[in-house]
């Protein structure tokens, strides 16, 4: 029981981080129609901008502005970057993303060197939130899962409760009305874009003090936020939020079991030795592959459901 728990905990906090990463993604390319390469990259700057405010202003301050500076930064992106290429089609915005981020993956590598860089928990949590049985909960992952949770009501408040979320989804929709009722469209895809790398910043607050800041962070978790926007639902928000709780669920709990697929057939009397075919395959106990299970998800969807469990199309 106490494993179960702890495991579902760990989890569902990771699988939040995850939707704070994904979330910008999906909000990018619902509203915009672009997938953006680049997103992982604005999740590390937002990590060593955070690490570098924090050495000046500390921690909480750096929450707050470091995603701010980080959605600056994506906002100028898309106005004299993004913007341009887009009358050439899709294909230029990926390729446009793709150099973007390696780009900024070098500039980091620059200014902070190749290491990682001591970005530390802050003594207020620091510690465990709570014991159970006899393994603590941190008090970091409780925080993560808190801002998690108010990020995404902010954001559903914000698209469903506010004038600006009307005018962003009729921009999205009907572009050329809202243009005509005197709405800057393209300074609301500006803001649009911005918005979701700011996301991006503030999961890369978070998981650059939860796990580790080095310039390897963005290729790390980059893979897997696409895997969550396809399993998901290109451009479903809810759908985004349920494949990450899936597969940060899956993956954990995957990673603390030692079972193999051999030894489960031998519970129910069917014997694996060095003879059986393939047995280096059978003896592969599921922590060894759980790396590969997110992308094992993302090829199962794709050949059964290729909408997503949440999308609305397929393409």
């Amino acid at each position: 029981m106490e494993f179960f728990v702890i495991s579902l905990l760990n989890g569902v906090s990771y699988g939040l981080l995850l939707f704070m990463l994904s979330s910008g993604l999906t909000l990018i390319f619902s509203m915009m129609g672009v997938l953006n390469f680049a997103h992982a990259a604005f999740y590390m700057v937002g990590a060593y901008a955070a690490y570098a405010l924090g050495l000046k202003i500390g921690f909480f301050p750096a929450l707050i502005l470091a995603p701010l500076l980080v959605g600056l930064l994506g906002a100028l992106v898309e106005r004299y970057g993004l913007r341009t290429v887009h009358r050439w089609g899709h294909v230029a915005e990926l390729l446009f993303t793709f150099g973007l981020a390696y780009l900024i993956e070098e500039l980091v590598k620059v200014v902070w060197g190749l290491a990682s860089v001591p970005y530390r928990v802050p003594e207020v949590l620091d510690g465990p939130l709570f014991i159970l049985y006899s393994t603590a909960f941190p008090k970091l992952r409780g925080f993560m899962m808190l801002v998690a949770l108010l990020m995404l009501l902010a954001v559903y408040l914000m698209l469903k409760r506010t004038r600006i979320g009307l005018v962003i989804q009729a921009a999205l929709t009907h572009p050329q009305a809202a243009e005509a009722l005197g709405h800057n469209v393209p300074r609301v895809f500006m803001l649009v874009f911005g918005g979701g790398t700011a996301l991006a910043g503030l999961a890369g607050v978070i998981g650059g003090v939860a796990f580790v800041t080095d310039p390897s962070m963005a290729a790390s978790l980059g893979p897997i936020i696409f895997v969550v926007a396809v399993v998901g639902g290109m451009g479903s928000l809810a759908g985004a939020f349920l494949a990450s709780l899936l597969i940060g669920i899956v993956q954990t709990f995957a990673i603390a079991v030692d079972w193999s697929l051999g030894g489960m057939l031998g519970v129910i009397g069917i014997v694996v030795n060095e003879q059986t075919p393939m047995y280096s395959l059978w003896k592969l106990q599921i922590s060894q592959v759980a790396p590969v299970l997110p992308y094992l998800l993302l090829v199962l969807m794709l050949i059964f459901r290729p909408k997503g469990l949440l999308g609305t199309r397929a393409d």
